[in-house]
């Protein structure tokens, strides 16, 4: 529940205004049907460059885009990946394929090794040797995915971040894009769901919602989720839903 109402909200507060332009140009422009580049290479935690169908390897996949480095929520968005990717009963390699890509062109595949093993520390599951792929690329190729899948970033050298949607997309064993699922908190249901869909080769309805990596904050001159407006929002709509709801008792009462 309060996974779903941090989406949920998140869907309906815009982050401050950045000094990079308006926060809507960074959401995911959603290309259900379109192909991914499997020819564009990136390389593996093991130091192997190699084409981007590889490691999809015939199998539908879940694609999370953002960068290790990432001081914000990327690590977050991992997290509640594979905490629902552990209790929906599904396995990898032969379910599905985790595909994490950096869209930061300077990182390294010793820092994709180390945010693969700290995840594998913390969620120990059979088949992620063969099924967690955590990749580096070039630009050109980390351009040519983003475009494909409808991924927007920009990077502020004053903050030294990448602003960047929250997000993963699911693609088929063909490498079309069938859906996504956006924001974080994510429900094992909703992703057991996409990955049905696109393990049927189906393409999925647009979501609405727009979660953004960041917020900028004057006192500390950087970009963190705005919590505080969430739960701010939270709390307003759970005074609307039970005033709406003791309203409507009275009524009936009244009749």
């Amino acid at each position: 529940m309060a996974a779903a109402f941090l989406v949920l909200a998140a869907a309906l507060v815009s982050p401050g205004p950045a000094r990079a332009g308006p926060m809507q140009d960074l959401a995911f422009t959603q290309r259900q049907g379109a192909s991914l580049p499997l020819d564009a290479r990136f390389t593996d935690t093991a130091g192997r460059t190699l084409p981007l169908g590889a490691f999809l390897d015939g199998h539908p996949a879940i694609l999370s885009m953002g960068y290790y480095n990432c001081p914000n929520l990327c690590a977050l968005e991992r997290e509640d990946l594979l905490h629902a990717l552990g209790v929906s009963g599904l396995k990898p390699p032969g379910d599905y394929a985790l595909i994490v890509v950096s869209i930061d062109p300077a990182e390294t595949a010793a820092l994709a090794r180390q945010a693969r093993q700290d995840d594998l520390a913390r969620h120990a599951t059979d088949g992620a040797e063969q099924g967690w792929h955590f990749l580096v690329g070039q630009a050109g190729s980390i351009r040519r995915l983003a475009e494909a899948v409808g991924f927007h970033a920009r990077y502020d050298p004053a903050l030294k971040q990448y602003l960047h949607p929250m997000g993963l997309v699911f693609a088929t064993p063909a490498g079309m894009v069938s859906g996504y699922v956006l924001g974080v908190g994510y429900r094992p249901g909703d992703v057991r769901q996409a990955l049905a869909q696109a393990a049927l080769g189906r393409r999925a309805e647009a979501s609405p919602v727009l979660l953004l990596c960041f917020h900028y904050d004057a006192a500390t001159g950087r970009y963190t989720l705005a919590t505080w407006k969430l739960l701010r929002l939270g709390a307003a709509m759970t005074v609307l839903a039970l005033g709406t709801g003791l309203a409507m008792a009275h009524w009936r009462r009244g009749r």
